[in-house]
């Protein structure tokens, strides 16, 4: 049987099992896909398949963010975010971050490719004079600038880097993303030759190739948020097979570790439980209202069970 028919065989079997719901408790984040799923660059990775053409899900508008921000402070949301996409393709993004540093703690996802002396110089004015922290989240696959730019696409490691020593200039040390792309396809290679497994930990060399190197261009204190490979978007059915969260399978276990119990994500379309599923129909709670999308949600995907496994989340912790 191959590998193709497999995964739906296995669909067929979950779709006749109960499918497990988690409870929500309390908004503690909120987060904004600000430029849908239009981004400068096209990562091979890329869970919901963002390029400069893709229209799946367009820009929000300024005034759809700050409904979206009054009805969170009223629920008591802790912190912000706001990723694409590419969001610094958003002519409106400082204005945005202006005001939504008025009310919680704000983090950006980006690529770091648009982020230039100018823009890097209004952060650190915006930093400065805001009552709340601004975090920038800048993705790298490689410190190899040909292994990343494979990735991510020509000069992309080189820019990444640029906007983060700006950052770091202006007093805003960035976050560094780290996408277990590029290492899962060595360590499956790794095991394959040596029947073993490594590590992507503290201690791992993974972890201080890319330490090292934040430390070696002037990123002092540098943090590192890895992120596990998800079986969808760029690539749905390209990496091994896919399984799903089943009812069982949460007895006992806190499902209060899942991002989905305290976190929602504004889009195109509605409001979503994951920033992972934007866009898709079965994970979008309400169209129009926050409080409305504070509901228990179906733990339906693969990536549910990716989360499930390692723990991930979308914060930058």
């Amino acid at each position: 049987m191959s590998q193709s028919q497999m995964m739906l065989q296995q669909k067929d079997l979950y779709t006749v099992q109960a499918k497990p719901q988690v409870p929500f408790g309390h908004l503690r984040a909120l987060w904004f896909q600000i430029t849908g799923t239009l981004c400068n660059l096209t990562c091979v990775h890329c869970f919901i398949s963002c390029s400069p053409t893709n229209h799946s899900l367009e820009f929000l508008a300024p005034e759809t963010v700050y409904r979206y921000l009054d009805e969170a402070v009223q629920l008591g949301v802790r912190e912000i975010y706001f990723t694409g996409g590419e969001p610094f393709m958003h002519k409106d993004l400082l204005a945005i971050l202006e005001r939504s540093l008025q009310v919680a703690p704000t983090s950006v996802l980006t690529n770091g490719t648009l982020i230039t002396p100018r823009v890097a110089e209004a952060l650190g004015r915006l930093q400065a004079s805001s009552p709340y922290s601004l975090e920038i989240r800048v993705s790298l696959d490689d410190v190899d600038e040909a292994q990343n730019d494979a990735v991510r696409g020509k000069g992309a490691l080189r820019k990444a880097l640029q906007a983060m020593q700006r950052l770091q200039a202006q007093g805003i040390p960035p976050i560094v993303a780290v996408t277990e792309y590029l290492y899962a396809n060595a360590s499956r290679d790794a095991a394959s030759d040596h029947g073993e497994e490594q590590s992507q930990g503290e201690g791992s060399g993974f972890y201080r190739k890319f330490r090292d190197f934040l430390l070696s261009n002037g990123i002092d204190k540098p943090r590192l948020k890895m992120i596990p490979v998800f079986a969808m978007g760029q690539l749905e059915g390209a990496v091994p097979l896919a399984q799903y969260v089943t009812t069982s399978m949460l007895e006992g276990f806190d499902s209060d570790t899942l991002q989905c119990t305290s976190s929602r994500i504004v889009a195109d379309g509605g409001v979503y439980a994951c920033p992972l599923l934007v866009g898709e129909p079965q994970a979008r709670l309400s169209t129009d209202s926050l409080a409305d999308a504070l509901q228990p949600c179906t733990l339906y995907h693969t990536a549910c069970h990716t989360c499930y496994v390692t723990g991930m989340t979308c914060s930058n912790y």
